[in-house]
This record gives C-alpha cells, structure tokens and sequence, in this order.
C-alpha cells in the first residue's frame, strides 16, 4: 500500500503531538504528581507510536515504544519523576522532533537510531529510575569516538575532474589535502551564523575547494546539520581538530587526509578512502547519496524511494472559509451585473456597480490576509523548553511569562522571526539576568524573569523582550568599542545612550568577557537588526541600569499588500510604505543647511539629516532638484530617528500589492520589492531602513 497519500497529515499531526509533548513535559518537571497531564503524555507517545507504524517508521516506533514502557511504569509508582529522568524525556523529545524533520525534508525518518537514549530509557526501568551519569564529557567524546563516514551523507563527496586535479596539485606541492565533515549540534539554533564561523576558520588556515552542501545552500540555512569541505593547507589534521572542535555546538569533526586520485577513480572521495571491510557502509551510504541528488535535479524520474517533497500549510478557522465563499459569490454576482449594464443607458447603476466591486474587492483583500494570519503561539511555544534548557545550563533561576499569543501575523512573517526572537530571550538569560547569588546580594527576587509579549497596534505587530536583570551596561559598551577601534574616546564621551546601545547591533560586537555557547563570539544582535528590517520593522531597545532591559520588535502584519505613498522622482514612480511616514513638507530650499557634509533642515527645533532619493537611486535627470526654490519633502521615521527624502511631487496615497524583484536582482540597496500600478506599470518600492 502506498503510504505517501498520507505523509502531509502524518507531518502536520506529529508537529502538533510533539509540540504537546513538549508542553507536557515542562509541566511533569513543576508538578510530578500531576496524573492528568503524566496520562496526556503516555496518549501522546502511544498516538506517536501508532502514526510511526502505520507510515512504516521503525526506529520511531522503537523509541516511542520504549518511551511508553518508562511512561507506564511511572504511572504505576514503580518510578519517580525527577529532573535527571525528565532531561532523559527531553532527549527523546528532540530525537522524535529530527525523525519529524528528517520525513518533512526527505519523506524518510533517516538512519540514526538514538540508541544512546534508547539505552537511558532501558536502564531507568533496571534502576527503578535511577539515571546513570554520562562516563565521558562531550570534549572527550570528540576525540576518542572512532571515525565513521558512512553515517553521515555529506561525506560521500561527490567530486568533478577540475576539483580532483587541484587536490592532486596540491598533493604533489606537498600541501595537505583534508577532507573534514562537520556535524553540528542538533539542538543548535542559528546554523548559518555557526557555519560562518567554522567557514571563517577554516579559510584562516587553508583554502576550501569543495563543499558539500553548497556554500549558498549553507547560508541560506538549506542543510541538516553536517556538511562537508575539501580543504588544502600546509597545515595538519591535528591543528583543524584543535580548532574546530573548540567551536561551541560543534558535536563532532571528522578528518580524512585525502591522497591523489587516480585517472580512473571513482568521483565519490569517500569511495577513494574507504578500506574494503566497510563495503556494506559504503553501500548504504551511496544509495542514500543516489536518493539526494534525485531529490534536487528536476530534470531525473523520481523513485519510489526518493525523498518526498512536503508543502507549507496554513489551518484556517471554517468561519474564515465561509467569508472568502461568500465574497466570492458576491464577486461573481456583481461581474453579471456589469455585463448586463450599458453605461450609456444607465450610467447611474454602472457606476454604483463599480463602487459594490470597490467594496466586494476590499472585502475580500482583507478576508484573503485573515485566511494568511497565524497566531504567534506557534513561534512561542518552543520557548519554554529552550528557557529551561539554558537556566540549566548557566545555573540560574529563570521564569518566562509569554502572553498575546493569540496576536495573529502573516504567515511569512511567523516563519522568519522564530531566529530574532531566539537570541534576545539568550541574550537576556545570558547578559541580562544576574546569577542567583549577585541577585540575593542585589536585594532581587532569587529568579529572574522574562517577559515576552506580543499585541496589535495600528497595522503593526509589537513584540516585546523584557528582562529584570542589571541592564544595559552604557560604559563597558563604550570601552568595548574603543578596544576595538569602532569609536575613539572623543566620540565616546559625546555619545547619547541611544548611540552606545546602536554600537550593539554592530556586526562581530561583543560585551561579553569570555566566549560560551551562547554568545562572546559576536553573531547576535547584528543578525536580529538585519533580519527585521528585512521583515520590513523595526528593532527599538529601552534599559534602566539595575531595572532591566526592553527590546522592542516592531513588525509589519503582512508583507503582501499594504498602504504606501505613491511620489515622482526623475520622472520615475516610487512607493514609500505608508507605515513609516511621519509627515510631508514644502521646504524653502534655502533653508536646508550642510552640517559635515551632510545636508539637514530644522523641523522643530530637531535637525533632521536630509537624503536626495534622485541622488540616492541614481535617478536620470536628478540634476533638477538642485535648482528648485521649494523642496517636496517626505519625512520618514526609523524607530525614533527621522530622515528626509527629498522628492520631485507627491503622487497620493495607494493600496499596492508587493512583488519580488527575482533572483537576479536580490540584495539591491535602498529597494524592497516592486508593484504594479493600475495603468500597468511598474514602481520600485523604496527600502527605508536602507536609506536612514
């Protein structure tokens, strides 16, 4: 029987049961006595269990079983819930959620069978709940786990004769030539950032000719968590294994000295360093390697054994459903209206039609967006487990209280703010709340709180960070960025707070005394500055020294359709996002003055830096602007800065529909996107917080 048919409902079930799962878990830690929701996780484990089975999923089925056995025996007082027996629970929790992963990204539940935790559940049964501590640290792990490629997919490289020639080259310039596969954390939470990291080591040392995946495909995050790199150096295994493994969540490095190929040798490099006793290994390994490359060339019949390609939904309240029906109805109503309406007999009730169609149109705008909307929950609910995770971690004491949950964002909003929200809640366990001892001595509760809030206002989203740790230390910021030549002592002395906070969001800044797993190395609050404002938002950031800390997330509530400002500029159309409009003025072209180069006017009592949109966008014809008398200009807002963007005319107000400028032309400065107008013609959207 063909069970495909079945894996979107089985993908879109076991999120939610290991969602739930989760959930459940949080609350047998607080309260082990709690038999209602000890009964929700056996249902859930056993509904797990059931679902794995019937997809043919037999290592899930496995673990679940076991899970079910520990469960049980719990139930009938044979064991006690402590913490060390959760944390086993969570365990099992995160191999359930990379089987789910593994079957959304390959339709497979992969080949790791977790028989490390799977052995934890069995002996909690032998000793009666007794939990064994590990024998060896994660460090000696590293180093005294035997080399096994065939495990992992990347390292069956598939290599073309120009890269064969090169390591051959260098072999015979005496370089080493290493092959080096790295597997990062599974619980890792920004791959990219960490990859960059590996990547910018690496290159400190050698120069990288292969990678598998491709650097692009890592950037963008499109990878498990291993890859694999061909790297040539002058340098040893011993030095890369040294440095790499001293990266934090960095779980294992695998290093192969490659030797010369042959003109006859395979092109797989893991087949040209493979003794003859792992054949079977290698034989699996390949077939897995066949079954990924069929997974990306289009171009290949699929098997039945490759991976499945899973689509992103959206559940949608019926209610909602039935609003786009009858919008739709009315839609069609309205179009036999107007084809039976001759405007020249009745131009009266043509034009009243038209005004219905407005309506039914706006009508239907507005239902389309709801049916898009997706509660925050679903980003907030992973949190709580992450908060306790990381309390445990830095052994502090740390309570999280979400509320707004049910505040509603686009969807492709949701999918992008899960990295930005995740490290500032580690940034405020980590920098912001005190350890439990300075809190005592501080007078302070001896847990420390954070808050994460989200509510609608306007046509935007907030979401806000708060903490009641020892906020936002101005001075050390400063000395931070003059021992690293960003600012010099002049300009440090004249600096607001607000500039000193601005210096954190500098990429590779750090206040941090010593790198950790969570945060020193600098990756942080650069990524989440970049990645709103990509999101089209804002990030604001309040703090009281000793109080706490606020950072305040400012979003837009769809990225598809929105209001903006049409103008003119050099006889092309510009749309600026009516979100971020302050006020529009005719300015006396006299009156704007040059402060350091930098053109401003007086607005209140308030200098306002003044930007040419026709200079700025390489306008034809921007020569015009220099010789009129009054100056059109739009003052935009970015948190609370203001800028001026000097325009040729107004245009007016108008609902646009977003589009994306395509591959080609991705990354373009001071450009979000494109719309086309009603005439048919397109206007380029104008990026703001590119241009303040």
């Amino acid at each position: 029987m063909d069970m495909s048919q079945y894996l979107q409902i089985f993908i879109e079930e076991a999120k939610e049961h290991v969602q739930s799962l989760n959930e459940c878990l949080l609350q047998i830690e607080k309260d082990p006595e709690d038999k209602d929701v000890l009964n929700e996780i056996f249902r859930v484990a056993h509904t797990l269990k059931g679902m794995a089975g019937t997809m043919g999923y037999t290592k899930m089925t496995k673990l679940t079983h076991d899970m079910e056995n520990v469960l049980h025996a719990i139930r009938n007082d044979e064991i006690k819930v402590t913490s060390d027996l959760v944390d086993v629970l969570f365990k099992c929790l995160d191999a359930l959620e990379n089987y789910v992963n593994s079957v959304v990204n390959t339709g497979g539940e992969g080949d790791k069978d977790y028989k490390n935790v799977i052995d934890a559940l069995n002996e909690i049964l032998a000793n009666k709940g007794t939990v064994k501590a590990p024998e060896k640290t994660r460090t000696a792990e590293k180093t005294e786990q035997p080399v096994n490629e065939g495990k992992y997919l990347t390292a069956q490289l598939q290599i073309d004769e120009f890269e064969k020639n090169a390591v051959n080259k260098a072999i015979d310039m005496g370089i080493n030539a290493l092959k080096i596969t790295l597997v990062l954390n599974s619980g890792c939470l920004l791959k990219s950032a960490r990859a960059f990291i590996l990547f910018q080591t690496l290159e400190r040392y050698g120069e990288i000719i292969k990678s598998q995946p491709s650097v692009q495909d890592i950037e963008d995050e499109k990878f498990d968590n291993e890859f694999t790199v061909i790297v040539v150096s002058k340098e040893n295994e011993q030095l890369f294994a040294k440095e790499l493994n001293s990266i934090a969540e960095v779980d294992e490095v695998i290093i192969t000295t490659l030797e010369k190929f042959d003109a006859d040798s395979s092109s797989s490099v893991a087949d040209a360093n493979k003794p003859v006793s792992e054949a079977k290994a290698s034989e699996t390994a390949q077939e897995a390697q066949k079954h990924a490359v069929e997974s990306q060339e289009a171009a290949k019949p699929s098997t039945n054994n490759a991976p499945k390609k899973t689509q992103r939904t959206v559940r949608v309240d019926i209610d909602r459903l039935d609003v786009l029906m009858n919008l739709v109805g009315e839609l069609i109503i309205t179009k036999t209206r107007l084809e039976g309406t001759d405007i020249t007999e009745k131009p009266q009730e043509y034009h009243e039609t038209l005004e219905y169609l407005e309506r039914i149109t706006t009508n239907l705008n507005d239902a389309v967006m709801k049916v898009r909307m997706v509660p925050v929950e679903t980003v907030f609910n992973r949190f709580p487990r992450m908060i306790r995770d990381i309390a445990k971690d830095l052994g502090k004491e740390i309570e999280l209280k979400m509320s707004g949950e049910e505040t509603e964002l686009d969807r492709t909003v949701i999918d992008e703010i899960g990295d930005p929200l995740i490290h500032l809640l580690r940034n405020s366990c980590d920098h912001g709340l005190e350890s439990t001892e300075k809190r005592k001595e501080l007078g302070k509760s001896d847990v420390g709180r954070i808050n994460l809030t989200a509510y609608q206002s306007g046509n935007n989203v907030l979401i806000e960070v708060e903490d009641d740790g020892a906020g936002i230390n101005i001075e050390k910021i400063k000395n931070k960025a003059i021992e690293n030549g960003i600012i010099t002592k002049e300009a440090a002395n004249s600096m607001t707070q607000q500039d000193a906070i601005e210096l954190l969001f500098r990429p590779s800044f750090s206040t941090a005394d010593k790198i950790t797993g969570l945060s020193g190395r600098g990756v942080g609050l650069d990524v989440v500055k970049t990645k709103i404002e990509q999101l089209g938002g804002t990030v604001e950031v309040e703090t009281q020294s000793g109080k706490g800390s606020k950072f305040i997330i400012k979003l837009p509530l769809t990225l598809a359709i929105y209001q903006a400002l049409l103008v003119n500029v050099g006889g092309e159309k510009y749309a600026i996002p009516l979100g971020a409009i302050y006020q529009i003025y005719n300015w006396s072209a006299e009156e704007v003055k040059t402060v350091q180069g930098q053109e401003v006017i007086l607005l209140r009592n308030m200098v306002v830096p003044i930007t040419r949109l026709a200079d700025s966008l390489e306008v034809p014809n921007r020569d015009e602007q220099a010789n009129q008398k009054q100056l059109k200009i739009v003052i935009v807002r970015k948190g609370e800065k203001l800028t001026g963007l000097v325009v040729d005319s107004v245009i007016g107000q108008q609902e646009i529909v977003i589009k994306s400028l395509g591959k080609l032309l991705t990354g373009i400065k001071y450009l979000a996107g494109a719309t086309i107008l009603g005439d048919g013609n397109v206007a380029l959207i104008v990026d703001v917080n590119s241009i303040t």
